[in-house]
């Protein structure tokens, strides 16, 4: 979202109507939700994408030449941004998981540690597309099979980072949703919690009748055992590992 948008809108408005230039809707703090049924969009799939960037001074140090630091002095202050799209850049593995709730009170996770890549067409109606662990340009997508909205009670979106890779400060991620009809909805981590491991990111919630997303953004210091208490899903929780790439 613009700038101008926010400064000619006022803030007055509890629903975003996304911004014409980029066809968006950014939840923030201020505000936090948009009703997909509102929008015509609580039908078809669903589509969440995680991406992420990195900053070069976290890949490469403070190594910059001396000559540009003397004519940009300012520069060492404001570390650039670079697309975490290879292997040999940067070590980073950030996975997207999803809570889920039905209707008819079974719960479950769908996340790349442990397989658990879920079902479109039958439940929970969630499903990973897979599990992209080098920052590839299409990140991570989970896929919410909106046509059978009434099966589905909340649904819980969080991203966490595996072992022995940088902390969620150093890490600039996004979650985009994309529905089958209407703007775009765009999340950003922008909080800064260097010793988090874990970010409930948004959730999705079914009430009579109504599909709403509500922004979370919530870091926490362990994992999903973590966040599942933080929102009460109840499940039971072992520690699990990744094969090799």
């Amino acid at each position: 979202m613009a700038f101008w948008d926010n400064l000619f809108r006022g803030g007055a408005a509890q629903f975003d109507s996304g911004s014409a230039a980029s066809n968006s809707i950014e939840l923030t703090k201020r505000r936090p939700a948009v009703s997909l049924t509102k929008q015509g969009a609580a039908t078809g799939n669903l589509r969440v994408n995680l991406s992420w960037r990195m900053r070069t001074s976290d890949i490469e140090g403070r190594s910059r030449s001396g000559g540009s630091l003397l004519r940009n002095p300012l520069k060492m202050f404001q570390p650039d941004l670079v697309q975490a799209h290879t292997q040999g850049m940067v070590n980073v593995d950030l996975d997207l998981g999803c809570l889920y709730e039905l209707a008819d009170g079974s719960k479950g996770v769908v996340q790349p540690l442990g397989g658990f890549f879920g079902s479109l067409n039958e439940a929970p109606y969630v499903r990973l597309s897979g599990d992209d662990r080098f920052g590839a340009p299409s990140g991570e997508t989970i896929f919410v099979n909106l046509d059978r909205r009434e099966d589905i009670k909340r649904l819980l979106f969080f991203v966490y980072i595996y072992d022995q890779t940088p902390a969620f400060d150093r890490t600039h991620a996004t979650c985009t949703l994309y529905p089958s009809n209407g703007p775009r909805v765009e999340i950003e981590l922008d909080e800064r919690a260097p010793e988090a491991r874990s970010c409930a990111v948004f959730t999705v919630d079914n009430s009579a009748g109504e599909l709403v997303v509500r922004r979370e953004v919530k870091f926490v210091y362990g994992f999903q055992a973590e966040l599942d208490r933080l929102y009460g899903w109840g499940l039971q929780w072992g520690r699990g590992y990744k094969t090799r790439a």
